[in-house]
């Protein structure tokens, strides 16, 4: 089987956690101090990094510490992981769910101008898929209507457009380090933030709401990382980057050889990580795509996954924000995208089996 994500943690990896064990030194210290100054020279220059223990962690406290709360409302997309709208709920705000563009399933400018009222406070476009929103046209709102921007780039370390670095474009930027992201630290989140004010609240919400033991200044959390999964990521930061350089090439090869299927465009100026290879099956409903997804599994061995199948603003948990809601490109990706495997593990056999089995599957599907 060829799995379709797969965690790359080596010797490097274990040498480094035993190391901090040997230390004595296990719970937040040294070892995330160190993450977060290489985290940011690496992926966000200029801006500071706080490590916590999740990438929803990580959206929950950027959120808390821009001053987000009841009464509220920011602007996300429905196709993602519902993470993003839970942060926002977590807060006691309202998310308000937008459409996507077709191309890069990212927030649609015109579907968040709609979507803005008198009491939105925030616009947070993900990074989907480790392509980047459009940031150009989504500041240029922002800044029309005096909102903060915040980015969940959960699946995005290294992308960037126009030369600018995903994470480096808002308030604050959600990075997670979930053992199959591009890189991990086992498990954990980065929060890159635009100034000392805001990298401070992070800090004291994910601590108790103290900087100084025993003097808490704010009611926090218990959100730390431990210097155990510091350390994982510290090593993985060394070698992320040729394992995108991997993704790219795998992905390079997926497009020029899949037949029947639309490959995932990439933007102009854009540089794509990959964190997912997600194609459409044109025209596809949701339980044909399914029988594709199947097909690949138990006639080929290939494993493929559908992210996301139900919208956020469909799920029983988050439905209730969004009453009668119609977002028809969310609806329409929700029922056509399947992601393949690009990780930097798979050899040249892998990547042409995977092809083989995707053009092979979609004929006979006659998708």
């Amino acid at each position: 089987m060829i799995p379709a994500a797969k965690p790359i943690i080596g010797e490097d990896e274990r040498r480094a956690v035993d190391a901090v064990l040997a230390s004595g030194m296990v719970a937040q210290g040294p070892e995330v101090k160190a993450f977060e100054a290489e985290f940011a020279e690496h992926f966000t220059p200029g801006r500071a990094c706080v490590a916590v223990n999740s990438g929803t962690s990580g959206l929950h406290l950027g959120l808390l510490a821009a001053g987000i709360g009841p009464g509220d409302e920011v602007i996300v997309p429905s196709f993602t992981f519902a993470a993003t709208g839970n942060a926002v709920a977590l807060t006691g705000a309202t998310p308000v769910f937008a459409d996507i563009e077709p191309d890069h399933f990212c927030l649609d400018p015109e579907s968040i101008r709609a979507s803005i009222t008198e009491r939105t406070k925030a616009i947070m476009p993900v990074h989907l898929y480790g392509h980047p929103a459009n940031m150009p046209a989504i500041r240029a709102l922002a800044d029309e209507h005096g909102l903060m921007v915040f980015e969940d780039a959960a699946q995005a370390h290294g992308a960037s457009l126009n030369g600018e670095q995903v994470g480096t474009f808002g308030t604050f930027a959600m990075f997670s380090l979930y053992p199959t992201k591009n890189m991990t630290s086992g498990e954990g989140g980065m929060v890159a933030c635009a100034t000392e004010e805001i990298a401070r609240n992070v800090r004291l919400l994910r601590n108790q709401g103290m900087e100084t033991q025993y003097a808490n200044e704010l009611v926090g959390l218990n959100n730390r990382m431990t210097d155990i999964h510091a350390a994982i990521g510290r090593v993985q930061l060394t070698k992320v980057d040729a394992w995108t350089a991997q993704r790219q090439a795998n992905a390079k090869f997926l497009d020029a050889h899949l037949e029947g299927v639309t490959t995932p465009p990439v933007a102009d100026g854009a540089v794509h990580v990959y964190h997912q290879y997600t194609i459409r099956i044109p025209g596809a409903a949701g339980a044909e795509r399914d029988r594709v997804v199947t097909a690949l599994r138990e006639e080929h061995q290939v494993g493929s996954g559908v992210y996301y199948p139900i919208p956020n603003h469909r799920l029983a948990s988050l439905a209730p924000y969004a009453p009668g809601l119609e977002l028809p490109e969310t609806e329409r990706a929700a029922a056509e995208v399947i992601s393949l495997p690009v990780h930097p593990s798979l050899s040249q056999d892998d990547l042409e089996r995977i092809v083989t089995a995707v053009n092979t599957v979609v004929v006979k599907a006659g998708a």
